[in-house]
């Protein structure tokens, strides 16, 4: 294959809300760049982007998917990512290496929650933005109603480049703004387009459409302003412009299309060629140490891998972008996170699970390794002598929890082996062995991503699990003052035990944990028995007494007590304490603790009462609500009890547009009913 250089290279990562058609441009891109002789259909199982058989058995994208090919003497990589939220882990590891988002809003629904979230990361990682407004054959389209909300809900620097002659069943024409066209589609799926003059009625609308494109180049560039006031623009300048304000993040353009009839993406080939910014023409890439790299093949090599994958037959397949340098094949270069050394054996340009070996990568272009011993995900790679590591990737946190077990017995070192592997190619999903609830516990995005990890689990390392509710972290405390004495004396012949302790225990604020107080004098506890008399306290502590959960937010005095000089040890003063700490534990108005969770929950207006609504029946408190556009943002404290499978409701209950992240804000008591169910289900465990 050819090599290309770094100016010749662009790339795209194709993003939005989930079933906008994502898919199905990157299946039309394809054919336009003569990878495919016919475009695949995802309903068979066929597109190029998505052949996971989790994702040809759901019908959505999970993995992100690349994708390559040539286009006037230029090298396209094009990523396709998943729109549902629960693979959102997906669309955060490509924005650290494309240099164009492409992002696809149905003409139909307009901006959804999907489309905000890849916007606001975008922004926040200062990448160039384009639009396509797709699904333009649907019936009932108001694009002019869908565009102001992209202008409202974005930006005013959304800008339409292209406009729909004919939206609904029988779309098959475009007015292009940049070449001043119309482009009449051929209506059998092979994309091909013919150009020719703007009807006389469309005549005012475009020339008026083109001149708000114009004004938002010159506006971009003080030079240009000033030279589109003295003479204007000629075309050379508005096509330098428009590249320039594109790649400086001061323009998002919006073009058009139908992705499954195949009309408008064969045009977005030209666009990226000649619009889109290589590599080169973006800001230099910062090291974690600060340091800038110039994406410049002829610096020391640095790369960073943004995805791992599992294939069977061939092992782990690391997904990787070159930042500078040159990448050969035989080459040894260090794992920069690890300090460990890795060997290059093969270098794969992919087109979804289509292979093919080149023998070097250049500086900004994107591919996949093979068999690399110890580097995952968000590791980088760096010349041995340059140590070049870049910035961990932010992944989103867990947004769910669930425990499984195995089914079968001798499965426990399996499971754990492959859900070590699943983590270290996901970094979303994490697990954990409890020791205090005694299970298992996975976590994630949603359901859906849980689903698919375990489906994973069994067909690549031969384990099934069943899946139970996680028990829920609770805490015993008190809410006032006690007294007691611990006193255990026993005498069975030789030598007896005794020890004798008085303890006072109080309550702490909340998060203080544990504060121990040796208040004895005059000697009537040795000083050598006080750390018993504490080890025994703390050891009770850990196992709980109302219903056995941990014991947190006391203060426990010992402040009198007795010995015997023979007959006294550690364990008698240990074995009272743990007597004497029961007993005043009882009598301090013992209560059980929760942990709570800070939700935050987006959702469209339009659900805003049932959230609300099912927020309170989970004995939830809103704690502020924020309008963000069209879309309201739900600030409320729940119990984590009450968040099992919260995604799956959520979605169900707004259409599968709404989202929302967790993270742990504090314990709180546990309301008395709720506090008795959990008590007498932990003594049911107990007789069991």
């Amino acid at each position: 294959m050819k090599v290309f250089n770094t100016e010749q290279i662009r790339n795209i990562g194709i993003f939005g809300h989930g079933g906008v058609g994502k898919t199905m441009l990157a299946e039309a891109m394809q054919l336009g760049l003569k990878n495919i002789t016919r475009m695949g259909s995802i309903e068979q199982g066929s597109t190029v982007s998505d052949y996971n058989v989790d994702e040809t058995e759901r019908q959505i994208s999970i993995n992100t998917s690349l994708m390559n090919g040539i286009w006037r003497d230029h090298k396209l990589n094009i990523i396709d990512t998943p729109g549902y939220s629960d693979f959102y882990g997906e669309v955060v590891g490509a924005m650290r290496v494309i240099d164009t988002v492409f992002l696809v809003v149905s003409a139909k629904s307009g901006v959804e929650v999907g489309s905000e979230l890849v916007w606001q990361r975008a922004e926040k990682d200062d990448i160039p933005r384009v639009i396509i407004l797709n699904k333009l054959d649907q019936e009932n389209i108001d694009f002019d109603t869908v565009y102001n909300g992209l202008v409202e809900d974005f930006d005013h620097r959304v800008v339409l480049a292209q406009f729909p002659v004919n939206p609904g069943p029988d779309f098959d024409r475009i007015v292009d703004l940049i070449r001043m066209k119309m482009l009449t589609f051929k209506t059998d799926g092979s994309g091909e387009f013919s150009e020719s003059e703007i009807p006389a009625e469309l005549k005012e609308k475009a020339d008026e459409l083109h001149m708000k494109l114009v004004e938002a180049v010159a506006e971009s560039d003080d030079t240009l302003m000033e030279k589109y006031f003295e003479s204007g623009l000629d075309e050379d300048d508005f096509r330098k412009g428009l590249k320039e304000a594109m790649a400086h993040d001061l323009i998002y353009p919006v073009f058009c299309s139908s992705a499954t009839a195949n009309i408008g993406p064969k045009r977005l080939l030209d666009v990226i060629v000649n619009f889109c910014p290589a590599p080169n023409e973006l800001k230099s890439v910062k090291t974690e140490s600060g340091d800038e790299i110039n994406l410049d093949k002829n610096a020391p090599f640095s790369a960073l891998i943004f995805k791992t994958m599992g294939e069977q037959h061939m092992g782990e397949l690391s997904f990787i972008k070159v930042f500078s340098g040159i990448l050969k094949t035989g080459e040894e270069v260090l794992n920069t996170n690890r300090d460990t050394p890795e060997r290059i054996t093969q270098i794969f340009v992919l087109n979804g699970k289509q292979k093919d070996s080149v023998d070097s990568l250049m500086a900004g272009d994107i591919a996949a390794l093979v068999k690399l011993k110890a580097t995952h995900t968000g590791d980088s790679l760096s010349d041995k002598g340059a140590k070049i590591k870049f910035p961990a990737i932010e992944f989103p946190k867990p947004r769910i929890r669930e425990a499984i077990k195995p089914k079968s017995k001798g499965d426990e070192d399996k499971i754990g082996q492959g859900l070590h592997t699943l983590h270290e190619e996901d970094p979303t999903f994490m697990y954990e062995n409890d020791p205090e609830l005694h299970q298992t516990i996975i976590s994630g995005q949603g359901e859906m991503h849980l689903a698919t990890i375990l489906s994973r689990l069994k067909h690549r390392f031969g384990v099934e699990v069943d899946e139970e509710e996680p028990r829920i972290p609770y805490r015993e405390t008190i809410k006032k003052t006690a007294e007691a004495q611990g006193k255990f004396k026993k005498q069975s012949g030789g030598r007896g035990q005794y020890g004798d302790c008085h303890l006072r225990i109080e309550p702490l604020e909340r998060g203080a944990h544990f504060e121990f107080v040796d208040a004895i004098v005059g000697g009537v506890i040795p000083g050598k028995f006080i750390p018993a008399v504490e080890k025994g306290v703390i050891e009770t502590m850990e196992k709980g007494i109302l219903a056995g959960y941990p014991i947190v937010d006391v203060k426990v005095t010992v402040y009198d007590g007795s010995y015997h000089n023979v007959d006294s040890s550690e364990m008698a003063f240990k074995v009272a304490a743990a007597m004497g700490f029961k007993a005043a534990f009882e009598k301090a108005k013992p209560v059980l603790l929760e942990p709570i969770y800070e939700v935050e929950i987006r959702v469209p207006d339009e659900y805003m009462g049932d959230v609300m609504g099912d927020i309170s029946s989970r004995r939830g408190r809103i704690l502020g609500m924020d309008a963000d556009g069209k879309f309201q943002v739900v600030k409320a404290a729940v119990p984590l009890a009450e968040l099992y499978k919260y995604s799956t409701t959520l979605r169900s209950m707004t259409q599968g547009r709404g989202i929302h992240t967790r993270k742990f804000s504090s314990y709180e008591e546990v309301p008395a009913d709720a506090a008795k169910k959990i008590v007498e289900e932990a003594q049911n465990r107990e007789q069991e």
